[in-house]
């Protein structure tokens, strides 16, 4: 167990170290839903009343429930990065490396996912206590209930990112495909319009944000922060972190890289 706990460690604080090391990256990641929120919003505040719909008790402003939506946004944005440096490492064959360990590769990739979620869940908290101060309170408490949704989507969408990775053979490839994936997975879902605004505009629409895991990703952050639970959200993350993680890692082949090479 020694072994395992120090691994996991040192994982964790080598994806802290880069992290500490890149201090533009943290305020990126903040660059985007800070725009939504004071700038899209303003905007979009006359617009787009919001009824009263779970989990609040009341009407809300818009800003109260984009919110949500732009936390996982970090995470998403943060998981797809997490899997750039999968990606990175595997090319400059760092991750070879990591995997001439005697640990199973599953516990060494889990490892990775954990570290990329953990050091996103700091930024979110970042963004949380601006917005707080902006004017966007949930109650103290569901900051913290909130700790584990937040997680949960965190490691999902790492999972999902590094699924996404595996068939990414050169680098210079990364940014077109993950935009084919970031962009409609924010936009077809529930962060900045409830779906039934988007059941108003069209049925199929909905139903593919109705189906869109970020949606489920989405409500589970917000019902969390407001102190309620969101069921099916919760059996559709918990299921897809794991069927994400398990194809993850079936499918990681660190010899991409040096296949390229070869060729």
């Amino acid at each position: 167990m020694t072994i395992y706990w120090e691994c996991l460690r040192g994982i964790v604080l080598r994806e802290w170290l880069r992290f500490v090391q890149q201090r533009s990256r943290f305020f990126s990641a903040l660059v985007r839903p800070l725009l939504w929120l004071v700038v899209f919003a303003a905007g979009f505040r006359a617009a787009l009343g919001i009824a009263i719909i779970e989990p609040y008790d009341t009407y809300i402003t818009y800003e109260t429930y984009i919110v949500p939506g732009l936390a996982c946004m970090i995470l998403l944005f943060n998981g797809m990065q997490g899997s750039l440096s999968m990606v990175y490492d595997r090319e400059m064959g760092s991750m070879r490396v990591l995997l001439t360990s005697p640990l199973p590769r599953s516990f060494l990739l889990t490892s990775k996912l954990l570290a990329t979620a953990l050091i996103s869940l700091l930024q979110v908290y970042a963004f949380l206590a601006i917005a707080w101060f902006y004017g966007v309170q949930p109650p103290p408490l569901g900051l913290i209930v909130a700790l584990p949704a937040l997680l949960l989507v965190a490691l999902m969408l790492s999972a999902l990112g590094l699924l996404l990775s595996n068939g990414i053979r050169q680098l210079e490839n990364f940014a077109g495909v993950m935009n084919f994936v970031i962009f409609p997975m924010f936009f077809l879902s529930s962060a900045l319009y409830p779906l039934w605004k988007m059941r108003e505009a069209s049925e199929w629409l909905y139903w593919i944000c109705a189906i869109n895991p970020f949606t489920h990703a989405v409500e589970l952050v917000r019902n969390a922060l407001y102190l309620r639970l969101a069921p099916t959200a919760l059996v559709v993350c918990l299921g897809l972190t794991l069927l994400f993680s398990l194809l993850a890692v079936i499918s990681f082949n660190p010899q991409h890289a040096a296949l390229r090479r070869a060729a």
